[in-house]
């Protein structure tokens, strides 16, 4: 009897660990489907910047790019369009909404894959803020230092 109640109690433990919360599964269907990259731009800091996002690709090229989640997998990719300045094609990701203890913000975390899903980023991957998510737009940030100084890049989203 007493092992029954103990096997019942860490099954209970081990599935409440490991559930996701009513919050970041709803931020999950929101961020289901297509989404265009608007537009990219820096706060907390004055000047001009160019920058390497996702240490992938210029920052312009991002702008007018199209994301795609699938969330009953956690699978994903961005497809940047060919130009002189930018190498465009598919990166695919496996991504996941996490709730930090330390600052109670959502955040949008993933990594790069394959196209047959396998790692190829070494355990490496990014977290962005959640800013603001609802059906149809988004906004994620990210934040990061310029010469020492705090510089945050936002993205600017909307749903196609």
């Amino acid at each position: 009897m007493k092992r029954s109640l103990l096997l019942i109690a860490v099954m209970g433990l081990l599935l409440t660990s490991c559930s996701v919360s009513k919050s970041a599964r709803t931020q999950r269907n929101l961020f289901s489907g297509t989404w265009n990259l608007d537009n990219v731009y820096y706060e907390n800091n004055s000047g001009n910047f160019k920058s390497t996002i996702f240490n992938d690709a210029e920052d312009i090229c991002f702008e007018d790019s199209e994301w795609f989640f699938r969330d009953n997998n956690s699978t994903g990719r961005y497809t940047i369009k060919q130009s002189s300045l930018c190498q465009g094609g598919d990166r695919f990701f496996r991504w996941s909404v996490v709730e930090p203890q330390q600052n109670y913000q959502s955040q949008l975390q993933f990594k790069f894959i394959d196209e047959k899903r396998k790692d190829i980023s070494g355990g490496y991957g990014y977290r962005l803020n959640i800013v603001d998510l609802t059906e149809q737009s988004m906004t994620l940030k990210s934040n990061v230092s310029v010469d020492g100084q705090p510089v945050t890049v936002v993205y600017e989203f909307s749903k196609k």
